[in-house]
């Protein structure tokens, strides 16, 4: 979703003529999903992670471009900022030994990545957010040369006409001002695709939005932020405010927001959030291309610039068939190869068990429920509290261990995952409960200990995150 573009400066008549263009390619998705002429394969996996660059004192780096050009790797990507990169994987059938062959591939590609760094004095590290990231680190100077990032960050600040305003209360309190969209680059995130059939696609975006809460409780790796503590996942609410912009009529407050967790569930097809991208959002990036209305080119690169929690997407098939992809986003980067694969692992498994049981018994949740819990988790974590299905409340780690892992396990199954496969990564996510120990867990205890020594905590993570070893079993 961050492909380049060729302008930064655009006039009214690029946004008229996009938009047309647009609403054209919207409408003929609806005609393609209402006359069943997507996809029909079965469930294909895959992933992005984000990562950062940082150097021999574990500051951030700014130094993607010469790093990127000489890593010449086809999987590799800048990223909003110069500290930032994106390695991405060859997606693969979900089914038999999927999740060893994902590990197996991320762990090369990360391997190289690092000992690529190690070539240019520096070190490659995947953490939701740097613990030595400073404000101002976050200038425009720092930002990757490329077109897309320049005309975002001008469309977004004449979206809004004021400064960004971040305002994120959990245990302590961060109250600033910022004047361009780089704050989004503090936030990396391990994001997982799932291709769907198209006629669960629908169900498995609403089972999506419920399982977000224990996704974003089990993979919190973000709790500081410039010096303080916040959320267990800060990257949520940090993002969200980074990019505050909302629909018409500059409501920027208003109840649809560029990056949300969404306005509700589906009811018949995933056209409802392309429909809504269509009359809610408008254009950032009026980019025209000379391309046929079923190349969908400009209804991809519009919804690469609304970013839901649960995002679906529209891709192709190797013989031109258009299909429909969930991308998952709500996961923080790392903290190693092994917990990223456990994360997609736990998030498929337990994604598909709650589809099951909306197919057969209807939603088990109201929206504004799952949209509380979801909250509820990134703040506080393992130690949060969320309302489930039998309309009680439950301590995240107790609800997780006695029904979401045991869901995970059975969800996994239907797909044809090996039983190895399953235990094996699943047992990582048992570990995890069994020592309460995420990324962020692990973290917040280190400062305690170490009176905040954010550099020698980085060093620290770093030569954990080296070791291999899952985060559950980090000293």
């Amino acid at each position: 979703m961050g492909q380049e573009i060729t302008l930064t400066e655009f006039e009214a008549v690029d946004f008229i003529a996009f938009r047309q263009k647009l609403a054209q390619e919207t409408a003929l998705l609806k005609q393609m999903i209402d006359r069943k002429s997507c996809s029909n394969r079965q469930p294909v996996a895959g992933f992005e992670i984000e990562a950062w660059l940082v150097d021999a004192a574990m500051r951030p780096a700014p130094v993607n471009q010469q790093y990127l050009a000489t890593l010449n790797d086809p999987l590799a990507s800048a990223e909003l900022a110069k500290f930032n990169f994106e390695l991405n994987c060859e997606p693969a059938p979900l089914t038999d030994n999927v999740f060893s062959l994902l590990h197996a591939q991320l762990e090369r590609i990360w391997q190289n990545a690092g000992r690529h760094a190690e070539s240019m004095n520096h070190s490659a590290v995947m953490i939701g957010i740097l613990p030595t990231l400073a404000q101002s680190d976050l200038h425009l100077g720092n930002m990757s040369d490329m077109h897309r990032y320049k005309a975002l960050n001008e469309q977004i600040l004449q979206a809004r006409g004021k400064p960004i305003h971040i305002d994120i209360s959990g245990t302590e309190h961060l109250k600033i001002e910022h004047h361009d969209v780089m704050l989004e680059s503090a936030t990396t995130s391990f994001q997982t695709h799932i291709q769907l059939p198209l006629d669960l696609a629908h169900h498995f975006y609403n089972a999506s939005i419920i399982a977000s809460a224990a996704v974003v409780a089990i993979s919190a790796n973000s709790p500081f932020l410039f010096g303080r503590e916040l959320w267990h996942e800060t990257r949520i609410p940090l993002f969200e405010q980074a990019v505050e912009t909302g629909g018409y009529a500059g409501a920027a407050r208003g109840p649809l927001h560029r990056v949300s967790f969404g306005s509700g569930y589906l009811r018949h097809s995933v056209i409802e959030c392309f429909e809504e991208n269509l009359a809610h959002f408008p254009v950032l990036l009026p980019v025209t291309q000379d391309t046929d209305a079923a190349s969908f080119t400009h209804l991809r690169l519009h919804n690469g610039t609304i970013w839901r929690w649960n995002r679906p997407l529209v891709g192709f098939d190797a013989d031109g068939t258009p299909h429909l992809r969930i991308e998952h986003r709500t996961p923080a980067s790392g903290p190693t190869p092994l917990d990223a694969i456990a994360n997609a692992a736990f998030y498929f498994g337990l994604t598909q068990n709650i589809c099951e049981q909306i197919c057969n018994q209807g939603l088990p949740l109201t929206f504004p429920e799952a949209k509380d819990n979801f909250y509820l988790a990134a703040r506080h974590g393992l130690d949060g509290t969320i309302v489930w299905f039998d309309g009680a409340r439950h301590r995240m780690d107790h609800l997780l261990r006695t029904e979401l892992l045991p869901r995970a396990f059975e969800g996994l199954k239907p797909f044809g995952v090996s039983a190895s496969d399953i235990g094996d990564y699943l047992d990582i996510i048992r570990q995890r409960l069994a020592n309460k120990q995420n990324g962020s867990d692990w973290q917040r205890r280190y400062a305690k200990e170490h009176q905040r020594d954010f550099v020698e905590m980085t060093r620290t993570y770093l030569k954990n995150q080296s070791s291999g070893k899952p985060v559950g079993e980090w000293q």
